[in-house]
């Protein structure tokens, strides 16, 4: 069995959001925190990749954001090959962590500076880590992960106004695989995009897996996307995972009702005649979460129990699953 390279345990992430102090004072209001991920736990063995799936808002992107370092936990943390990250984050051996841990942003327009040209975009980490000093040298690299990513060489030449979305992303791409990282955290790297080139940025991503032996914690909200590139799926909502299953395990029988909503969710082609089933429900407000089970409002089979009690991560015939009717067999 592979050694887990990354492990995510208790997770959490709180941000301040009151009004400023002498509002609060006036109005005499508590200090409000959201609470964007609330004790979330995982592991990704090397050389795998673990979806993290969910609607708008429960949290994936902020656990993307605590992996590589850009955020502090509130409480718990996660260990990158046996080692404290966030530990190593704050000391010395920081910069080199950051060498092995690198992120491809959702919005490749968003992400490149327009002001520079893809040699100097794909060659700062490069030179920021010390790896490449020689002009000569630089460039050469450049061209060569431009290639590694379906580009051509000449294009070290241009900015990023001269590539469509897809071309966009294939330079993040690039620029995250320049110090040569053994972990790829990617942030939705293929929502912005149109359906025909996120297969071919897909198909990229997973050959570059399958030469490198990188690992990925991928974070999407397309189901379809997930089932292409994944090896484990986490589902999350409202800051918390629900179910964590392997993924032959979570699309063929899915246990928690959000995970089944989300499944029925999607367009079948050989049930063309049948309505689909749309996800029942608004995700609630998180600065009040509901009381006990978060999901018991738009669950068809919460009871007293999901009202008054927050459900556990229990390990249920194989799968990771928080919920009180699965854990009690009425589903």
């Amino acid at each position: 069995m592979s050694k887990a390279l990354v492990q995510a345990d208790d997770l959490a992430m709180s941000f301040d959001v009151s009004a400023p102090w002498l509002n609060r004072m006036i109005e005499r209001t508590p200090r409000l925190l959201l609470h964007a991920v609330d004790g979330v736990s995982f592991t990704i063995e090397k050389g795998k990749t673990l979806a993290l799936v969910g609607e708008s808002g429960c949290g994936k992107s902020t656990v993307a954001r605590l992996l590589v370092g850009l955020y502090e936990p509130t409480r718990g943390g996660f260990q990158f090959d046996g080692a404290d990250a966030h530990a190593t984050y704050a000391s010395a051996a920081g910069l080199q962590l950051r060498r092995r841990i690198q992120m491809i942003f959702q919005d490749p327009y968003a992400s490149l500076n327009p002001r520079w040209i893809v040699e100097d975009i794909i060659g700062e980490p490069l030179t920021e880590h010390g790896l490449i000093t020689d002009r000569n040298a630089l460039r050469a690299r450049v061209e060569e992960l431009l290639e590694s990513v379906g580009l051509a060489a000449q294009d070290r030449t241009k900015y990023p106004h001269q590539f469509s979305g897809g071309q966009r992303q294939r330079i993040s791409i690039a620029r995250a695989l320049a110090t040569q990282p053994d972990f790829l955290v990617c942030d939705e790297p293929t929502s912005a995009l149109d359906v025909s080139v996120q297969a071919q940025v897909l198909n990229i991503m997973k050959d570059l897996q399958r030469r490198l032996g990188l690992t990925y914690l991928f974070i999407s909200h397309n189901l379809a996307v997930v089932r292409h590139v994944s090896d484990q799926v986490g589902v999350m909502y409202l800051g918390r995972l629900v179910e964590l299953a392997d993924k032959q395990e979570l699309f063929s029988n899915p246990r928690h009702p959000y995970t089944r909503m989300l499944l029925d969710a999607i367009p079948k082609m050989h049930d063309t005649g049948r309505a689909r089933t749309p996800v029942q429900g608004e995700v609630p407000n998180p600065l009040s979460p509901p009381s006990g089970c978060a999901f018991h409002p738009r669950c068809p089979h919460a009871n007293t129990r999901c009202h008054t009690e927050r459900p556990q991560m229990r390990e249920i015939a194989g799968i990771r699953i928080a919920c009180h009717a699965v854990e009690e067999q009425r589903i």
